[in-house]
């Protein structure tokens, strides 16, 4: 029995793979040939790349609450949903139409409300939907449609026709999975297209670029496009960063934005930009603190009056989730009359509203075939299926509908259809259900050709949703011939502009902190690995036989690590180092330990994942599997954990070198260099002082010397000129003032200068800023420094100038940090702005 034969005789109802006839669909049939080519072993191995490649591209969908949840990585079916051409063409006719009536619904209701007072559709409707706000009553963008973005869930009913499930309005989510699943899917399988035309998805991409376009400014040759995210604890973060690197907008999030004369201002580090369209993906409700829930921090004060004196477009509009309402289903074949005169070419799902009488009787009698379910989307209430409900649960479940019948709807359970998935290494049927995209453009509304296809992972079960594990699936438009060309993305922008995009104030702090953090937990673990070597080399530490340099660079450890007290109280630590190191590389929630360092890496990381090319994100998944195994390093010997920690520190290595190597010298790069040198200075100087600011013996100062030697990548260099002589006046010379050595102290400072002078002026006139005079001061400190009167002691066996001296460079490299955190990264305070504002440019 061949895999197709083997699916057939497991169905148990309705199926895509099945016509009415029940015959086998033709390109189902070619698909089912490819596999059988394949072999099911192939094709669980292609499932596991699909899974690495997922978690390699940083592919994620969040879910409160789940154990995973911030981190949970999307879900991808290897086996695709077809649909063939023809049958989509008429499907996207249904689609076209239901998007024309619900942009003339939305109208209506923050319009004239005809709807209502023609007793179409119950006032309930509008003035009880909790998605219907009175202050987006003039809210509109200058289109003929308002309803721009449009996305449906449908699924095959039992008559083998599409059925529309439900409506998404206010910020529709997916079309950015629906991309990364077909790009994965072309790459890791691409030989399931054999035998048949795929229909592309970036011509719906095209469609969105140039309607956005159309809505900003047309006298700008570039507007200023941001697409507003609630920022990285939202459960589709990915998405957003996604879709605003693949369409070339700025991600945002609400407090990087403010409205000021009307119009709403990006803060960014050269200031205020002017924004003349927002795409958001944050809920209606939570856009404007000033006019609609007073507690949101996540949407822009003001945000509805700039949209009102036409100072900046928002699609969707807020106001538009009110079309959410599921009580709307009920009414929709009435409302499609009222407006187009035709019926519905697409059918919902039966539907009941219990707010009228007859209704309400119908629902209460024939409850167990009913899915009972609020009338508004926003109330916390789960799906309920009458026939899974005991005698007085029914009871008191018809009862709580008649006390408030207005606020409960009835769907008819109706058997929808499966679709092949991959379980477990078999191929198995599961319901499933299709997420449709469109797009207003000039013509009407732009279908895109695919969709995000949603199956359950539980058989018999209709649960779809990824918050409770379902798998997607690439979706297939499919023909034997390609009916039209289909061209990638094109700018209808000049080719010759060369627009400088700003960079958030937001995501320059985030950019700063992940070179800032990466270097933090690159010294801790250089340092604690050679450590770990010295300790190595003694195993009798603690014995008659104690090593005075093995205890200096344990505490070296702490000062590098800022883990205090640690290796600085008393001599417990010091004759059990092992136990210390381990909590030192394992706790994540110690502040200054290897784990708490590379958790705040990757979170600023993910913050500003729009940066990232794919390379880079594979090398963060990398240092993401190592930060999980030190976590466990509790469980480790000293040989496993420094193997973990050398490849910790050689894929952040790798990540340093692959931005080095790939990431425009702009805005992004300087800042993330900036605190990568402010870093790498400050560890460097803890090291010297904590090691060379008091007298040792002859023999420990030779140890310290070497340690410190490796630990600014110089010992190779320092033996091809020294030889086989350790003198502390010599290293010094090499760490503090060799200029063609990237970690000595005047190479790193000199670098920091010039970062800092090519990053935006902050004042005008002058010719150097605060931050540069700084590192100039410390620079010239360094270099005027006399070597040999900083390897002297004094009376009381210190090296009072080299640790004064160290400790004055210290301080000024941490009020360089101070000043560009007020000068750039403040969210509350906007600077550069003493100057009277322009507002016919976008300086400031």
């Amino acid at each position: 029995m061949n895999l197709l034969q083997s699916y057939q005789s497991g169905l148990s109802s309705y199926d895509e793979v099945l016509d009415l006839n029940g015959k086998i669909k033709p390109h189902w049939k070619a698909l089912f040939a490819t596999f059988e080519k394949l072999g099911i072993h192939e094709l669980k191995n292609r499932n596991q790349e699909i899974i690495s490649k997922l978690r390699e591209n940083g592919v994620t969908y969040n879910v409160y609450g789940a154990p995973d949840g911030m981190n949970r990585p999307w879900q991808l079916d290897p086996i695709p949903f077809l649909i063939e051409q023809k049958e989509w063409n008429a499907i996207a006719k249904g689609l076209q139409q239901r998007a024309i009536v619900l942009d003339l619904l939305l109208k209506d209701i923050y319009g004239p409300r005809n709807l209502v007072r023609d007793a179409i559709i119950p006032a309930e409707l509008v003035f009880e939907n909790t998605g219907f706000f009175r202050s987006c009553i003039d809210i509109k963008v200058p289109a003929a449609r308002q309803l721009t973005l449009f996305a449906a869930d449908m699924a095959r009913g039992p008559d083998g026709q599409m059925w529309i499930v439900d409506n998404r309005t206010q910020a529709p989510s997916g079309s950015g999975y629906t991309l990364e699943n077909r790009i994965v899917m072309s790459k890791l399988l691409p030989e399931l297209a054999d035998g048949m035309y795929v229909s592309k998805l970036s011509p719906f991409f095209n469609s969105i670029q140039n309607t956005v376009l159309r809505l900003s400014d047309k006298s700008k040759d570039a507007p200023n496009i941001v697409y507003l995210t609630p920022g990285p604890g939202n459960e589709a973060y990915f998405e957003h960063a996604y879709l605003a690197s693949y369409l070339g907008y700025t991600l945002a999030q609400g407090d990087d934005l403010l409205v000021r004369n009307g119009s709403v201002w990006l803060k960014s580090i050269d200031g205020l930009q002017k924004v003349d369209v927002i795409v958001r993906r944050v809920d209606d409700d939570w856009c404007d603190p000033l006019e609609l829930r007073e507690d949101s921090r996540l949407g822009v004060p003001g945000l509805l009056q700039a949209i009102r004196l036409g100072n900046v477009q928002v699609l969707n509009p807020p106001g538009s989730g009110v079309l959410e309402n599921h009580a709307f289903l009920a009414f929709m074949d009435n409302i499609c009359q009222y407006f187009l005169g035709e019926k519905l070419l697409m059918p919902n799902v039966a539907t009941w509203w219990c707010g009228h009488k007859k209704e309400l009787n119908y629902v209460l009698d024939n409850i167990d075939e009913l899915i009972i379910k609020k009338a508004n989307r926003k109330s916390r209430f789960s799906s309920i299926y009458g026939r899974l409900l005991s005698y007085s649960e029914k009871e008191a479940l018809k009862r709580t509908i008649s006390s408030r019948p207005n606020e409960f709807i009835a769907q008819q359970e109706v058997s929808l259809s499966t679709t092949p998935s991959l379980i477990d290494g078999h191929i198995e049927p599961r319901y499933a259900a299709l997420r449709a995209f469109m797009v207003a453009d000039e013509n009407g509304y732009h279908v895109m050709q695919g969709g995000l296809t949603r199956s359950s992972a539980v058989k018999d079960r209709f649960v779809i949703s990824n918050q409770q594990g379902g798998f997607s699936k690439d979706t297939w438009i499919v023909s034997d011939k390609s009916e039209e060309p289909q061209d990638r993305i094109v700018l209808n922008t000049p080719a010759a502009v060369n627009k400088h995009v700003s960079l958030p104030s937001r995501s320059a702090e985030n950019l700063f902190w992940v070179g800032r953090y990466c270097e933090r937990a690159m010294a801790v673990i250089k340092f604690m690995n050679i450590t770990i070597n010295v300790l190595n080399l003694d195993r009798n530490f603690g014995g008659s036989a104690k090593q005075e340099h093995i205890k200096i660079l344990l505490q070296s450890l702490t000062h590098v690590s800022s883990t205090y007290p640690g290796f600085l109280e008393g001599d417990e630590k010091l004759n059990d180092p092992y136990r210390e190191i381990i909590a030192l590389t394992s706790d994540p929630y110690r502040p200054g330990t290897v784990a708490s360092n590379i958790g705040a890496f990757l979170n600023a990381v993910g913050a500003v994942r729009n940066q990232w090319e794919l390379e880079i994100w594979r090398i963060v998944d990398l240092i993401d599997n190592g930060y999980q195994e030190i976590r466990n390093a509790s469980h480790m010997n000293s040989t496993n954990i420094q193997r973990t920690l050398d490849g910790l520190f050689n894929n952040m290595f790798t990540f340093l070198g692959v931005i080095a190597e790939s990431m425009p010298r702009d805005n992004s790069f300087l800042l993330l260099e900036t605190g990568k040198l402010i870093e790498r200075i400050l560890s460097k100087i803890s090291v010297i002082q904590s090691n060379f600011g008091v007298r040792n013996a002859p023999a420990v100062e030779n140890e310290l010397i070497e340690a410190t030697l490796i630990n600014h990548h110089m010992l190779v260099n320092y033996r091809q000129i020294y030889k086989s002589h350790l003198s502390v006046e010599a290293m010094l010379d090499m760490i503090l003032l060799e200029p063609s050595m990237p970690y000595s102290l005047g190479y790193m400072l000199d670098e920091l200068k010039k970062n800092l002078a090519e990053l935006p002026a902050t004042t005008r006139g002058e010719r150097l800023n605060e931050a540069e005079r700084l590192a100039l001061k410390a620079s010239t400190l360094i270099k005027l420094a006399n070597i040999s009167e900083l390897s002297k002691y004094n009376w009381n066996d210190e090296r009072t100038e080299l640790f004064n001296l160290l400790a004055e460079v210290a301080g000024i490299i941490s009020s360089v940090s101070t000043y560009l955190t007020n000068q750039y990264f403040s969210h509350a305070l906007i600077h550069h702005s003493f100057e009277p504002l322009d507002y016919d440019t976008d300086e400031v």
